[in-house]
């Protein structure tokens, strides 16, 4: 790799840069580019039934500037601006933009498919780097100063034959299109030339668009570029100064962000980063940064796998797992490490009120701000820790594990995921875990079992107890069995142990009931510690409270093996 045929690309000569001190305190005006540059960029682009779902859907988010198309690339483009305005799909808050190359025949066209719009934004551009100069024109930069200045000259004497009114519904945009290639100050002279010529003031602002055509340095470079073109621009209280990043370098997002803290006021791109090469800028990330400070991005993602389903189905395209906020392992943790910090921040929030501040490890917002679950937050690998099984096991099964026994719940899992050799889904943790717990009958199983309260008897001296009897197969052989104790379980525990069972102690236990009404039930956890110090755990699961500890019991002498 011969890094020596590469040079870095020119910066702005900027002396005390503001930018790095301030902070994103308010949503900028966005403008979603998916309908035309989102479209161009795919395999098979939208058709114009799926583009006008598209545009509702925009809409339905809260977009109120939309580019719609290039009206003068295809006879598609051009039909779909016409539905559009024709079929009164356009809301009389949204306004919509028509992208045009600087060329005579495609701005008379353009303005054709705009005849009639409530409100649209004319974005015109052309190239203005030494390559695209040297290469794609060979023209030099008085020319291609030209080129910008004679085509909105153009666009003006189109206007002449719309009423006040109409004209009044254009607002004009440029962009020197490859800015971010554009030596700085070039790029400051096009754009004021091209502003004299539209007659910009701050009843008649102007856009320019100052795109990282192709993302060529890092995002504090473009940040300094912004920074400068706004304290140098003529006028700048009549220019609305907009961003449009790629993501040539995976840097988009931070471009954006450090562009708005440089003075920009408005961002263009895409849901999802949809666009050419690596992408344009993917918009919910920057709004959903926005909203994890706190911070109204004033779009509405708070049903985001919705709108993500929308995004594949019109596109075809996919959306990775580990897109922010939307991927579908976004919100999940594999790690053990991870896996606990959440679980113990999830449960503390179950005690705090609604509206208090968002604190969970790992997780930036609220899944449920944004329509997802914490159902799928925890999943589990051979990498998962000890909690994550009993996290799954709580939440989606009502199992609450004691956390004395979750490590043993874990290595289980953690062993099976392992031999498997992929992540395991809920139902399989909890077959895995009934299997070795509930249902397990290596050895020893009950047959029949009752239980008698015998009341005190002042006469006798005899206290309160509680007399057990009953029939546990042991191997295969059925062995009666009878004692008493203060209640059922200890009754059980003197009838057994020595007896039918090896010495043992309860050494933990734990119950909690499952379900509602009459048809409650309980689950017990023990812990038991035989005559040679093992200590082994048991679960029991019954809709009579006293059996489900005598099941427990049985559990745990069931893993002696």
């Amino acid at each position: 790799m011969n890094a020596s045929k590469y040079k870095p690309f020119e910066g702005a000569p900027i002396v005390g840069r503001q930018w790095p001190s301030k902070r994103i305190t308010k949503a900028p005006i966005w403008c979603s580019v998916d309908l035309r540059d989102g479209n161009q960029a795919l395999i098979d682009p939208m058709g114009i039934e799926t583009k006008l779902k598209f545009f509702d859907l925009l809409v339905k988010i809260g977009f109120k500037e939309i580019e719609i198309c290039f009206p003068s690339a295809s006879d598609t483009e051009f039909d779909f601006c016409r539905r559009l305005i024709e079929e009164n799909h356009i809301p009389s808050d949204v306004t919509i933009q028509v992208l045009c190359q600087a060329r005579e025949h495609l701005i008379r066209r353009t303005m054709e498919a705009i005849k009639g719009a409530p409100s649209v934004i004319f974005h015109i551009y052309n190239s203005t780097s030494p390559a695209q100069r040297k290469y794609t024109f060979g023209k030099t930069k008085d020319e291609i100063v030209q080129i910008a200045v004679e085509g909105v000259r153009c666009i003006k004497e189109c206007m002449k034959s719309l009423s006040e009114d109409e004209r009044k519904r254009i607002r004009l945009e440029y962009s020197p299109e490859s800015f971010s290639m554009t030596e700085i100050d070039y790029a400051i002279e096009i754009c004021d030339a091209v502003g004299r010529e539209w007659g910009i003031s701050p009843e008649r602002k102007i856009i320019y668009n100052l795109p990282s055509t192709v993302e060529c340095y890092t995002p504090n470079v473009y940040a300094d570029r912004i920074e400068y073109f706004a304290s140098k621009v003529a006028n700048r209280e009549s220019v609305i100064i907009s961003t449009h990043c790629h993501n040539d370098r995976g840097t988009g997002v931070a471009s954006c962000e450090l562009g708005l803290l440089a003075g920009a006021d408005r961002v263009e791109g895409c849901l999802f980063g949809n666009g050419e090469r690596t992408g344009n800028l993917d918009i919910v990330t920057v709004a959903l940064n926005m909203f994890s400070e706190g911070v109204d991005p004033e779009l509405d993602f708070s049903d985001l796998p919705s709108v993500a389903d929308a995004y594949q189905e019109y596109t075809k395209m996919d959306i990775p797992p580990r897109t922010p906020y939307a991927g579908g392992l976004a919100y999940t943790a594999l790690s053990g490490g991870h896996q606990d910090a959440i679980a113990k921040g999830l449960a503390a929030r179950a005690s705090m009120p609604a509206d208090a501040v968002w604190d969970v490890p790992y997780i930036l917002i609220d899944p449920h701000d944004i329509g997802r679950q914490y159902e799928g937050i925890i999943r589990i690998n051979s990498q998962s820790g000890k909690g994550g099984a009993s996290f799954i096991l709580e939440h989606n099964y009502g199992y609450s594990i004691p956390k004395a026994m979750q490590p043993a719940v874990g290595n289980l899992i953690k062993a099976e995921s392992d031999k498997a050799q992929r992540e395991l889904k809920g139902e399989e943790i909890l077959s895995f875990f009934e299997e070795k717990w509930i249902r397990n009958r290596a050895r020893f199983e009950i047959v029949d079992i009752a239980s008698t309260q015998l009341d005190a008897n002042s006469e006798s001296g005899s206290a309160e107890h509680v007399s057990c009897r009953g029939v546990i197969r042991v191997d295969g052989e059925n062995v009666a069995f009878g004692g008493r104790g203060n209640g059922p379980l200890d009754s059980f525990v003197s009838a057994v142990s020595g007896v039918v069972f090896p010495v043992f102690n309860i050494t933990a236990f734990h119950e909690h009931s499952v379900g509602q009404g009459s048809g409650a039930g309980a689950v017990a956890y023990v812990q038991i510690e035989t005559g040679s110090g093992e200590k082994f755990w048991g679960v029991g699961k019954s809709s009579n409270v006293g059996r489900a500890g005598i099941e427990a019991v049985v559990s745990a002498m069931n893993q002696l093996g």
